[in-house]
């Protein structure tokens, strides 16, 4: 019999690995994936759709941590453990179960940006390259050793969207190059430097609030890290919520423009003082109605 393989998954990522071991014809005994949630934009599919269509069970338990969903994995007898943007943390009870290992694909060049959301993360923070990482899992989030990596170069103006679908052949590139030896036990695996690792949270929508203070280019890459379909980034004026879903850093009204931090300099076109200058919100929309008028010397 060929081995028993365990999918846990979600997201786009999810979706095309998992579409990968059918395609094979490995032997995939059940996906453990989430019901999509009501309150974010679901622009990708999910691996359910791929396991649906090839009469593999899908369970989407609140969490596989209990005894009773132990016991259930447990049943399923799984030799090996696969999980692509599983967006819980899987117990070491779990883990210790199948023969030929559990390992994960994360979505970034580990050890940097462990965690949740790595792709959001890197777009803020202005990293020109990311990647996917297959590697061991154990109890700390991502920091088992290191089978296989693949990156691609991004560009400064990428979204966080944009940045996601060109990264995303790479993890199916790697599985492709590393599931023969998952399934034979004989994946090669290099331990990560610790020195080099970083680690950030989930985001929440709240994470979006510009901080004015910054300089014009952090302003720009948290708008293009959470443009559409994310939350977006957004400015509170008086009870309104001000969305921003572009800005520019550089463009000709910014340029010689200096004021206070959330300082209003201009509104047609709409031009913001940095911490270091001023930014131009090119795309906004008001959460409220009617929209407040602002004016030049208000502060956001």
């Amino acid at each position: 019999m060929p081995p028993r393989i365990l999918f846990f998954g979600y997201s786009q990522v999810g979706h095309d690995c998992l579409s990968l071991l059918l395609e094979r014809g490995d032997h995939v005994v059940a996906l453990i994936s989430h019901e999509d949630n009501p309150h974010e934009k679901i622009w990708f599919k999910t691996p359910a759709v791929a396991a649906r269509e090839r009469g593999i069970p899908v369970f989407t338990p609140e969490s596989v941590n209990t005894p009773e969903w132990r016991e259930k994995i447990a049943a399923l007898r799984p030799d090996l453990i696969l999980s692509v943007y599983y967006r819980h943390m899987i117990g070491t009870k779990i883990l210790a179960l199948p023969r030929l290992g559990a390992w994960n694909m994360h979505g970034s060049l580990l050890p940097k940006y462990r965690g949740r959301a790595p792709i959001n993360w890197a777009v803020l923070h202005g990293e020109p390259r990311i990647g996917m990482t297959l590697h061991r899992m154990v109890k700390s989030a991502d920091a088992g050793a290191v089978v296989d990596q693949e990156g691609v170069d991004i560009g400064p103006r990428a979204t966080a969207e944009e940045a996601f679908r060109q990264v995303l052949p790479c993890a199916r590139h790697v599985l492709a190059r590393q599931i023969d030896a998952l399934l034979a036990g004989t994946a090669r695996e290099t331990p990560q430097d610790e020195s080099q690792a970083t680690y950030f949270g989930g985001r929440k929508p709240e994470d979006g609030r510009i901080a004015w203070s910054g300089t014009a280019r952090q302003i720009f890459n948290l708008v293009r890290a959470v443009t559409d379909p994310y939350p977006g980034a957004f400015s509170d004026v008086e009870a309104a919520r001000l969305m921003v879903w572009w800005a520019e850093p550089d463009s000709p009204a910014t340029r010689g423009r200096r004021g206070a931090p959330g300082e209003v300099l201009s509104v047609d076109p709409l031009v913001v003082a940095t911490g270091d200058g001023a930014i131009e919100l090119t795309k906004t929309e008001w959460r409220v109605a009617p929209a407040p008028a602002l004016r030049v010397g208000q502060m956001l």
